[in-house]
């Protein structure tokens, strides 16, 4: 192809990118409160509550609201999941709570649990009020290595306990995905930090940035120097394409993602008139929703199954469609077409199922970009694992029911475990039952490592 790439920084106004990066769905106002928490049914055993991976409790957090005690609804949010206010706003509620909702099941319209959680949490942070404080010390001192959620929300509940807590995290700001790996219409007015702000005011938490594993300190140092050791990395690396190297605007979308986040002036990054996602899951869906929101004239997503193979929620498919971003299934990647050292195309080829197996077909497609951007899966950074007598399986940390590791004293929760969901609220539950199994062992009630 002969054709160069047009790419450009501020392709939009200021003011249009305030406005396309404002909230997803605004606050509730107080009387809409009222009237979304009087649709509650109160259920007993109330299917909402059981399909909520932290188990909070639904209907009587939404009968605070509905008396007019948001502050009361959100320590009841908190006391299950300390991080409700980003789980409200990033948690997918439209196959998780909502979809539960018994209003789902009789009327196709279920309570809005998701905005309900927002409202009681953004009460309490407008409020300040500290509803957490360290228990009284027990002298024993535990390491936590990531500041995500996993390891956040196992540090606060360690420090409930009274055990000094100690968090190790390799990049320049805590909060992992949330601070770095959603789009940021899902985060504005810097929520994600004032969460943590809030949390780490439990106190007995002290956070140390830019220390990363195996390059800082190794598992066996901590183990010398602490009573037991939670791990909670995530998954630091992204799966490469694969189809050669060295195309100039053929981006990670982890990392695009963590430079808006991070960008004090939106308009300062360079995007394409052009671009192409490849992927199907929520990092294709925020990359090309974002980049569309910048200014990109033509965004589509490549996914190599069906629609409803992707692992991005229907709802999230369906913002992005109302962003102007095309789904384009069953297309499987094949070659970079490049000009001048600079991807210029991506030919494609059509898939289908067969015996269960994904196969071309042999037709080819061939879609222009001035970018390609990959979102097409993270994998474990297993750097100092191994070593420290940690097993791995399908690339992720075995856990046993309770997260510990085949290592001594060392728990692990969060993505970075066999089986992790890869959702905010699953790693908060993990990093919550982490930190109660070390707290019985610590305490002599169980035992240091897994059978």
């Amino acid at each position: 192809m002969s054709r160069q790439p047009d790419i450009a920084a501020g392709r939009l106004t200021g003011a249009d990118l305030d406005r396309n990066f404002a909230d997803l769905a605004p606050p509730l106002t107080k009387l809409e409160a009222r009237v979304a928490a009087e649709r509650c049914l109160y259920c007993y055993g109330a299917p909402c509550q059981t399909a909520c991976p932290t188990s909070i409790d639904i209907p009587l957090f939404i009968r605070q609201i509905a008396t007019g005690n948001p502050l009361g609804a959100a320590r009841t949010i908190l006391d299950a999941n300390i991080f409700g206010a980003m789980c409200a706003r990033v948690c997918p509620t439209e196959t998780l709570c909502e979809e539960a909702c018994v209003r789902e099941a009789a009327e196709g319209k279920p309570v809005e649990i998701g905005r309900l959680q927002r409202h009681a949490t953004d009460a309490l942070m407008a409020d300040g009020r500290q509803f957490y404080r360290r228990g009284a010390a027990t002298g024993r001192n535990v390491a936590v290595v990531g500041a995500g959620p996993a390891g956040l929300a196992c540090a606060h509940k360690l420090a409930t306990l009274g055990h000094a807590v100690t968090v190790l995290e390799a990049r320049a700001k805590a909060g992992g995905l949330n601070e770095y790996g959603l789009a940021a219409y899902k985060a504005t007015n810097a929520i994600a930090a004032r969460e943590i702000d809030y949390i780490l005011g439990v106190g007995g938490i002290c956070v140390s940035t830019g220390k990363a594993l195996g390059r800082d300190f190794s598992l066996g140092e901590l183990r010398e120097s602490h009573d037991a050791v939670f791990l909670a990395i995530g998954l630091g690396d992204t799966n490469p394409l694969g189809l050669g190297d060295g195309l100039s605007g053929v981006i990670d979308a982890v990392d695009f993602i963590a430079e808006l986040r991070q960008a004090s002036d939106k308009a300062s990054l360079p995007v394409g008139r052009k671009v192409v996602v490849i992927g199907g899951g929520m990092t294709a869906i925020d990359i090309a929703t974002q980049v569309k929101r910048l200014g990109a004239e033509d965004v589509t997503i490549a996914y190599r199954r069906t629609r409803a193979e992707m692992g991005a929620s229907g709802y999230e498919q369906d913002v992005a469609l109302a962003s102007g971003v095309a789904i384009r299934a069953s297309l499987m990647p094949k070659r970079l077409v490049g000009a001048d050292g600079a991807v210029v195309a991506i030919e494609l080829e059509r898939t289908r199922t067969e015996a269960g197996k994904l196969v071309g077909t042999g037709e080819l497609e061939t879609l222009a970009c001035d970018q390609l951007f990959i979102a097409i899966g993270q994998s474990l950074v297993t750097a100092g694992l191994v070593e420290a007598g940690i097993r791995l399986e399908k690339g992720r940390v075995v856990v046993d029911a309770e997260g510990r590791t085949s290592a001594p004293g060392i728990w692990a929760g969060g993505d970075c475990v066999l089986g992790g969901k890869d959702l905010t609220v699953a790693a908060v539950e993990d990093g919550k039952q982490a930190a109660l199994s070390i707290d019985r062992a610590l305490s002599g009630a169980g035992a240091i490592a897994a059978e």
